[in-house]
């Protein structure tokens, strides 16, 4: 659900924000699920924007604007922030869903297209063109930058509390990543991303390789039968966190869902594991609300 006052008041409240966009392929998102995920999976869960004022809006960023899902209780002020990170496939309906799950949780939640200025991660069907063409030319630099803009972005439309950032796949990553950069972040929940691993000039480090300046704890839940994030590289971080690991990341913890898939808390797919999602969810507002992201309880 879109809604129509919540756009042009976020898009008015910034001169940056009616920037040309030459330089961003995506301009807006797409409705419904990416192209790559489809059919979508008997499970799909769809809250509804009852009460909340959600829709897209564009966040102004040093180059132009960014589409972005955000949602929050309507007319709602001071509210905490939750960053959701997108999978490889961009803010699709998905993503939209999980924002307005914590908003429903009294939290400001925003979901920044970070492809935008790469390509439409939503429209394309091809696995591995998706990576290779969108995927593995986005900068960390670039979303470390977007992510800042992000969180004042929501500061000067009703998020005065404090910083909660969560992501999914590719998102996992990022999660790991913006807690050792930003010290606006009070907690990070981490899913199934990729922790160890090469690094290269766009993607310079992995979270493995940032244990040491972590500035906010992370809870990292991972699938025991993950075959692209093997339980090995779990155990790595986790011996690494406990070696020379900052104060931040001592405090973070990992969890390992032995049954469970890469992917286990997506539901509109067929490794969606309700078992594991749902008490994984639950965990994960838990833990925010644990570093002070003040959710309220459903």
């Amino acid at each position: 659900m879109r809604n129509k006052d919540f756009e042009s008041q976020h898009a008015s409240l910034h001169p940056l924000a009616q920037l040309d966009r030459r330089g961003f392929v995506t301009t807006a998102l797409v409705a419904g699920f990416a192209a790559a995920t489809l059919p979508v999976h008997a499970a799909v869960i769809t809250t509804d924007a009852a009460g909340l004022d959600a829709g897209e809006i564009k966040i102004p960023v040093r180059d132009g604007s960014l589409p972005a899902y955000a949602a929050k209780p309507a007319g709602g002020k001071n509210l905490p922030i939750v960053i959701v990170i997108q999978e490889i496939f961009g803010v699709h309906e998905h993503i939209r869903d999980v924002c307005r799950r914590f908003a429903k949780l009294g939290a400001y939640a925003i979901a920044p297209e970070l492809f935008a200025r790469q390509g439409n991660p939503a429209t394309v069907a091809d696995m591995p063109g998706l990576m290779r063409d969108i995927v593995a030319k986005v900068p960390d630099a670039q979303v470390m930058a977007d992510l800042d803009e992000t969180v004042q972005f929501a500061r000067r439309n009703g998020g005065r509390g404090k910083v909660g950032i969560t992501g999914f796949c590719w998102g996992g990553r990022i999660t790991w990543l913006y807690a050792a950069h930003s010290s606006e972040v009070a907690a990070g929940v981490a899913w199934y991303g990729r922790l160890v691993g090469q690094g290269n000039d766009l993607q310079p480090k992995n979270p493995i390789d940032l244990v040491g300046g972590l500035q906010a704890p992370v809870l990292g839940q991972y699938g025991g039968r993950d075959g692209g994030i093997p339980v090995e590289s779990v155990e790595t971080l986790r011996a690494a966190i406990a070696k020379e690991g900052s104060a931040a990341a001592k405090k973070s913890e990992l969890i390992v869902y032995p049954e469970a898939q890469h992917g286990f808390f997506a539901d509109y797919r067929p490794s969606y594991r309700a078992e594991d999602a749902i008490p994984a969810f639950a965990r994960a507002c838990d833990w925010m609300r644990s570093n002070g992201v003040a959710l309220q309880k459903p």
